[in-house]
């Protein structure tokens, strides 16, 4: 077994030393690009992103549902199978506990969005009904289809491609085989010891920086707007700039000092808190709110999911409005392409010791399930208002302003004006846990070994609340015209893992192989 290297304490205390100059200077260039260009002219970089946006969303949309549908299947089938009981990373036994490891897991990805939109998706696809149903939008009969859109979003294809088979594939060549801990390595079984030394290596990890920044600052600069918006409408403070500014101020600090700390210190200390809360919230509504209306409806939802899985899996623009697969299932799906490789190291960090199947489970099933429980707890719950004419958010959800639907669904909750404030909280830690664990990874990719320097992780951090804060002061347009980039970026990505639908269930049976499972 090859140990990871790790570069002398030396060496790590130096900031740029500690630092690959390729995604250095493109993944900075790429921020100051972006920021600068968007003061000079941001109505030119809106059309051009929009444009960009469109040309792949139509012509490749279906590829990238095709690469999740594939990674999907192939990694249940790599986990029910002998290989599945290989060990990540020589360990006999896991390097961190179970709760904390799935917190970990569950907090990163839940947080990029999914709790964003858990209260105005479900009641969007409501009120708008979704092309693959002909049930009418409003009725009883459209409740269980607007859940099942919202699982086929948020549920197995989603949380598959983001660490399984890519995971598998890092894990394999890092503590097996003593590879950097980077993106470049998802290539290492094709291209070889070229892609690891080369420039090449520093583009493919670039790419992927730029694909998690884009990611990651659109819920940090959204979130600063949703608690702005929020904390106006439950406490009357003045909704503007200003208060977007201290919200990302102390955001940035709560998640900067959470990276800093961490794997073993503040990042699972964040996490843990986060999915306790959400458990309390999740308790309070299932006890007090529409109980028998919510355990209906999910068993419903998720009959409709299991057996309309392909129909929206599958939706394409021959047989979908153009603008619906745009902004709904492509959008999606490309923004999770994005996070991959980021995510894949991420996984792979924190779960040595664990077993294929353990990873492969626990990412494409357990947190997928969990996910679309928490979606029924809050979407499910303003269908219910929104059905018995407690609220109405068609116009706001036809304008996609989900901040508003959050928070009115969150008020129309048992505790109106406390839960609205939990929810508002639970929010802001989800954001932040994605803030600390791609800060981390980021670092992690700069850095090119296990334990990056910490003022590197406050770094990253740091630039995306930044860049977060420029783009708010130009509009939150910016921020919008940004999330849309990500789709651009998931073009490149998506080349860099596709290889891992076969290379991820090879490096399990070398895993196997040499631990003499098979």
């Amino acid at each position: 077994m090859t140990a990871p290297s790790v570069p002398p304490a030396g060496k790590r205390s130096r900031f740029f030393a500690d630092n690959d100059p390729v995604v250095l200077i493109l993944t900075i260039g790429f921020i100051l690009l972006f920021v600068g260009a968007s003061i000079v002219d941001s109505g030119y970089i809106a059309s051009l992103i929009g444009n960009g946006f469109a040309w792949t969303a139509k012509y490749l949309g279906s590829f990238f549902q095709l690469l999740l549908l594939l990674t999907f299947f192939i990694a249940v089938g790599t986990a029910l199978s002998r290989a599945g009981a290989a060990r990540i990373g020589g360990l006999d036994r896991p390097e961190i506990g179970r709760f904390r490891w799935l917190s970990m897991i569950m907090c990163t990805l839940l947080a990029g969005g999914g709790v964003f939109f858990a209260a105005g998706e479900p009641v969007y696809h409501f009120v708008v009904t979704p092309p693959a149903f002909d049930s009418e939008a409003g009725t009883p009969a459209a409740v269980a289809p607007a859940l099942a859109q919202s699982f086929t979003h948020w549920g197995f294809l989603a949380w598959a491609v983001l660490g399984s088979l890519t995971a598998l594939v890092l894990s394999r060549a890092h503590y097996g085989q003593g590879k950097p801990l980077q993106p470049r390595t998802l290539l290492y079984p094709v291209l070889g010891e070229r892609v690891i030394q080369g420039r090449l290596g520093g583009v493919i990890d670039a790419f992927c920086v730029i694909a998690v920044v884009a990611g990651t600052v659109g819920p940090i600069g959204f979130l600063a707007t949703q608690m702005s918006f929020g904390l106006h409408e439950l406490f009357g403070i003045a909704d503007g700039f200003g208060t977007q500014l201290v919200v990302l101020a102390i955001l940035a600090a709560v998640y900067m000092t959470s990276a800093m700390t961490g794997l073993h210190k503040g990042i699972q200390l964040l996490s843990r808190f986060n999915v306790l809360l959400a458990l309390a919230i999740g308790a309070v509504i299932m006890v007090f709110g529409p109980t028998l209306f919510l355990v209906d409806t999910y068993t419903q939802a998720m009959g409709e999911y299991v057996t309309s899985f392909f129909a929206m899996a599958t939706m394409t623009t021959q047989t979908a409005p153009e603008w619906w697969m745009k902004w709904w299932t492509v959008f999606f799906f490309a923004w999770f392409i994005g996070y991959t490789p980021l995510m894949a190291v991420f996984v792979s960090r924190i779960s040595r010791g664990r077993t294929v199947r353990e990873i492969i489970l626990a990412v494409a099933v357990l947190a997928p399930i969990a996910t679309t429980i928490w979606f029924t707890l809050l979407g499910g719950s303003g269908i219910y208002y929104q059905l018995t004419g407690a609220l109405d958010l068609t116009e706001a959800l036809n304008n996609f302003q989900f901040d508003v639907a959050t928070l009115t669904v969150a008020q129309a909750l048992p505790g109106g004006t406390w839960m609205a404030a939990a929810i508002l909280l639970l929010t802001t830690i989800f954001v932040a846990t994605t803030g600390d664990s791609m800060s981390y990874s980021i670092a992690m990719v700069g850095a090119g070994h296990d334990e990056p320097n910490p003022w590197i992780r406050v770094f990253w951090g740091g630039a995306m609340a930044l860049m977060a804060a420029i783009l708010l002061y130009m509009g939150a347009g910016q921020i919008g015209v940004l999330q849309q980039f990500i789709v651009l970026t998931a073009i490149p990505v998506s080349l860099i893992i596709l290889p891992s639908l076969w290379t991820g269930p090879k490096a399990a049976m070398a895993m196997a192989r040499e631990q003499g499972i098979v």
